[in-house]
């Protein structure tokens, strides 16, 4: 397993294939990692690998990575855990591409270093409406899970954490709404219509990011088939 040290984090990730660079951040909710990606419709490990070097990482406390609670988590803290991933494999610029809880990562990315991304796909984007207490269980639910594990943190801490993430005004979570018609990174959202991904969600990001391509249908097999090929051709440009 490789690991990398990122403010209090050891961070597991994984390498695939070779070619210019994919950042892969999986669907799981807290639960994010690597892994998770074998029970997508779309995989980016076995979909890309054999043109991109593919980079898929497990977030902290999910999958094999660990981290100290401390109730001073963010999104921005997470950002920091994926740049640093970034800068210790010595990649300036590369793709990115995330599903479910990889829609607000992604957005945070493009948020504090647009710069370092040259395209982005968002499958399933994670969005408030009317599900704010839905993701708190969520993140109850593995919180609890984890607590024997994290002595250093008390009811307090975990509430706190919780909060920055889910108890925000921003229906994107991550980010303002204002930040989308300033983003310049081509982005492709294929769009899902449920309790955690929203379809609100995937409709504002492909009106409100200039030049936004919006996928509605694809998780279906013969649906899959055309989206897989406008995938691959829109991180090929």
């Amino acid at each position: 397993m490789t690991f990398f040290q990122s403010d209090g984090a050891r961070i597991h990730y994984t390498e695939h294939g070779s070619g210019f660079p994919v950042l892969a951040l999986g669907p799981g909710g807290m639960r994010s990692a690597a892994s998770v990606w074998a029970r997508a419709p779309w995989n980016p490990i076995t979909e890309l690998a054999a043109t991109h070097r593919v980079i898929a990482m497990d977030q902290r406390n999910a999958g094999a990575s660990t981290a100290e609670v401390t109730g001073s988590e963010t999104w921005g803290t997470y950002a920091e855990d994926q740049l640093g991933l970034l800068d210790q494999l010595g990649i300036e610029r590369c793709h990115v591409v995330g599903m479910c809880i990889g829609g607000p990562f992604i957005l945070r990315l493009l948020q504090e270093a647009p710069e370092r991304f040259e395209r982005a796909v968002i499958l399933a984007p994670n969005g408030l409406d009317n599900n704010r207490d839905s993701f708190r269980k969520i993140f109850d639910d593995w919180a609890a899970e984890l607590a024997p594990q994290h002595p250093e943190a008390g009811a307090a801490e975990w509430a706190a954490y919780r909060e920055s993430l889910y108890g925000v005004d921003d229906v994107l979570l991550s980010v303002p709404e204002t930040l989308l018609p300033t983003i310049r990174t081509p982005l492709m959202v294929l769009q899902e219509d449920n309790l955690y991904h929203p379809l609100s969600t995937s409709l504002l990001l492909a009106s409100a990011v200039p030049g936004a391509r919006l996928v509605e249908r694809w998780k279906q097999p013969a649906d899959l088939t055309v989206a897989r090929t406008e995938i691959a051709e829109f991180l090929t440009p």
